[in-house]
């Protein structure tokens, strides 16, 4: 679409060409005999003699080709009331005279000829166009470096980074990070906590330019970023606590594919773009933008490593059930992220179990584990079930509610292994759960996904902070283009 931003094209008609295209070359005479009956004006990309015999407007600068989105040359374009009425690229004699209101143009033309790519859209200009002539639309405040600043350096003793390598994001970067969504870059996403920072597109495009995202991913982060500032996840609680938790993202739907995300082997660990840096440009937000940084707002006693940024997507094509997002209320074939408090993740191995009692049981006495053996009802635990393991549950028919209420079962214990003193050990409930059965987690509290590579008898989890409406609960959002 045209640029609003952009100097406005003259009335009557308008012709943009190139001396390096054949159909250019080819059509002179019709703009030529077109000027005979109409107003016409005519901007060219590469030669302000071309065409002959006309007073073309020079525009090797492409201000006139970018503003206007100029795609193919020749483009035709009528312009009345100051406003843009119809256009046509290339040259087809009835759409030009229909448009121009000139019949029988240039009859010893051929009747139809593609035009050629604009320069204005040439891959090796566009960025250098875009932050030359739309970085107007960019309000972020400017960081000017000095000559001799080393730009890496200079983004860490700002306090920008995470303790990583930050990519610059220059007015370039930032306009194509953009291009990732259709949404304005002055809307307003969230709030973001500690500060309570209204957060719009572009600050989030500079924030996913840092991490290292592609155009592609920006969605997601978006999304991200809509489900971490929500009240239900209280992302300023998950700052402050002690504990070791952060924001971990699970991501479902087409666009994992589409984006290139890991499902399989290596799925928590390093090496795969998008789930490695769309996490890292979440916590980018809440450090940048909310205010959110360590020995300040965050007071992790340890944090975690994952507290760099944790993502990944659930392998809905080998799972036995449902896609997580959609048993979290998301429409099917819809595209989501779920963001979770979680601490770093642990593995539980059981490589004899092949049917599914035998499993439930070894994971709920991995789970037993969380936090404190002790620590119980308080917590949510979000399990990474790997796809051996996911078999065997699959092969017997055990969908993801069923695991979730076999696992709250068997994680039930008498109160009296459970209170304060009994084993020697300070840690525990009041005395007065010593008579009662206590179970560590309710069904409701397991999220229960499916992930990793295809060898292996491994499943893990991830314990969360605090639940329920005093603590954070996890956060779905479907994610827009």
């Amino acid at each position: 679409m045209p640029s609003p931003a952009g100097p406005p094209l003259p009335e009557g008609i308008v012709a943009f060409v190139k001396r390096d295209c054949p159909t250019c070359e080819l059509v002179a005479p019709a703009l030529r005999e077109l000027d005979k009956h109409v107003a016409l004006t005519v901007y060219t990309q590469d030669d302000p003699e071309f065409p002959d015999g006309l007073d073309a407007l020079d525009d090797r600068s492409l201000e006139m080709s970018w503003h206007h989105a100029i795609e193919a040359v020749p483009t035709l374009i009528r312009v009345e009331g100051g406003a843009e009425q119809e256009r046509t690229a290339g040259w087809i004699r009835s759409e030009w005279e229909a448009l121009s209101g000139v019949a029988g143009l240039a009859p010893e033309l051929p009747a139809y000829r593609p035009g050629c790519g604009s320069r204005s859209v040439d891959p090796d200009l566009a960025p250098e166009l875009a932050a030359r002539f739309g970085a107007g639309a960019l309000r972020a405040r400017r960081v000017e470096l000095g000559a001799a600043e080393d730009e890496i350096e200079a983004m860490y003793a700002r306090g920008w980074s995470d303790g990583l390598p930050l990519v610059p994001p220059t007015p370039q970067r930032v306009l194509a990070m953009l291009e990732g969504t259709s949404r304005s870059p002055g809307d307003v996403v969230a709030v973001v906590p500690p500060d309570l920072v209204e957060c719009t597109v572009e600050k989030i495009a500079i924030n996913a330019v840092m991490a290292g995202c592609r155009p592609e991913y920006l969605p997601v982060v978006i999304a991200a970023v809509e489900a971490a500032c929500n009240d239900a996840f209280n992302a300023h609680g998950v700052l402050a606590t002690t504990m070791p938790v952060g924001p971990v993202l699970v991501v479902n739907g087409p666009i994992r594919r589409a984006i290139g995300m890991a499902t399989g082997i290596n799925v928590l660990g390093q090496g795969c773009r998008p789930n490695s840096t769309i996490g890292r440009a979440l916590q980018l937000v809440i450090r940048n933008v909310g205010g959110g940084r360590p020995g300040e707002v965050d007071r992790a006693t340890h944090g975690n490593p994952g507290k760099l940024g944790l993502c990944f997507a659930e392998d809905e094509e080998r799972s036995p059930w449902t896609p997580f997002a959609e048993s979290r209320g998301i429409a099917p074939g819809s595209s989501a992220v779920t963001v979770f408090a979680g601490e770093a993740p642990r593995n539980m191995v059981d490589q004899l179990a092949r049917d599914p009692e035998s499993l439930a049981r070894s994971l709920a006495a991995c789970m037993s584990t969380l936090h404190h053996p002790r620590a119980v009802l308080a917590f949510d635990c979000m399990l990474v079930i790997g796809p051996e393991h996911a078999r065997v549950f699959g092969e017997a028919g055990w969908t993801r509610e069923q695991l979730a209420q076999r696992l709250h079962e068997l994680s039930v214990r008498p109160g009296a292994e459970l209170v304060r003193g009994s084993g020697g050990i300070a840690e525990g409930l009041p005395a007065g759960a010593a008579g009662q059965d206590v179970p560590k987690f309710l069904p409701q509290n397991l999220l229960i996904t499916q992930a990793g590579g295809g060898a292996g008898l491994f499943s893990m989890m991830m314990g969360g902070w605090a639940g329920g409406e005093l603590g954070s609960q996890p956060v779905t959002r479907e994610i827009r283009p």
